[in-house]
């Protein structure tokens, strides 16, 4: 079995890289995919060290895109999984730098929405709890942290979750222009979790074809949060645009509970790694 979607302290993750791929050794996995939010240094990290044990290791990043629906309010977030078998080009990296960039201004605001209503919370103290990568998990821990909120979902719904009371939306690129920037960079790009979408059976068709014709190689048809319904017709979904399949746990360590690495929620991932062998023949 393989794992193609995982995180790390380098983003939103507990587990450190180097924690990280000793866990996935530990469970005899085939294959990994580090893909951290909007960054590579999580994976970049890892590198050496899964080489020298021996571990078959792609590099990966996990990057936010906006679906504008026009009359139908704002727009919506959808995540890009990108696959580099040999490693990011340069001008990719500088585009991720350019979100990393959208997601320190957000955070700032966040922070100050959350004292403008009364809530004692400073932006470096969620800095020393996300390190590398600071997003909402971590302001959710301080929240916690500091009676605010009774758990990490409560966090979430209450403040940070979206149309919370400190909720800010992410200025994120277009969709069209993620794909591109992922194929312009060496990178395979896969629609994540299409389930969180919550799209009809016809408005996903679309916008699985709209992606393809953007340059989309794959869907994640496999993960924690996908049925076996839902994993057949993403499979028939990309079948009938000529894609790829993906797949993997969303492993965030204990900042998401109940998803093991490798296995998903109660065993319901499960990648052969003919998924990865697959993967690294298509068309980049």
């Amino acid at each position: 079995m393989i794992d193609l979607h995982t995180h790390t302290t380098a983003s939103d993750g507990t587990d450190s890289p180097a924690e990280l791929v000793d866990a996935a050794l530990k469970l005899g996995l085939l294959g990994l995919a580090i893909t951290d939010h909007d960054t590579f240094d999580g994976v970049d990290e890892a590198a050496p060290l899964a080489a020298a044990r021996g571990l078959r290791l792609l590099r990966g990043i996990e990057v936010s895109a906006r679906l504008d629906a026009p009359g139908r309010g704002r727009s919506r977030t959808v995540h890009i999984l990108g696959y580099f078998p040999a490693g990011p080009g340069q001008g990719f990296r500088d585009w991720v730098g350019a979100q990393q960039e959208i997601r320190r201004e957000r955070n700032e605001r966040m922070a100050a929405k959350l004292r403008e209503i009364g809530l004692d919370i400073t932006l470096d103290e969620v800095r020393r709890v996300g390190r590398n990568m600071t997003g909402r998990p971590h302001f959710a821990r301080v929240l916690v942290a500091k009676g605010y909120a009774g758990g990490i979902q409560d966090a979430f719904d209450r403040y940070v979750g979206e149309g919370a009371a400190a909720y800010v939306e992410k200025h994120d690129p277009g969709l069209e222009e993620t794909v591109q920037a992922i194929r312009a960079g060496g990178g395979a790009p896969s629609l994540a979790h299409p389930v969180r979408l919550d799209l009809s059976g016809d408005d996903e068709a679309d916008l699985a074809d709209r992606l393809a014709d953007a340059g989309l190689l794959a869907i994640e048809v496999h993960h924690s949060d996908h049925d076996a319904a839902r994993r057949d017709r993403y499979r028939v979904l990309a079948a009938r645009f000529g894609l790829a399949i993906t797949g993997g746990s969303d492993y965030h360590g204990a900042n998401k509970p109940g998803v093991e690495l490798g296995s998903g929620r109660s065993g319901n991932v499960r990648v052969p790694v003919e998924v990865l062998d697959r993967l690294l023949t298509v068309s980049i």
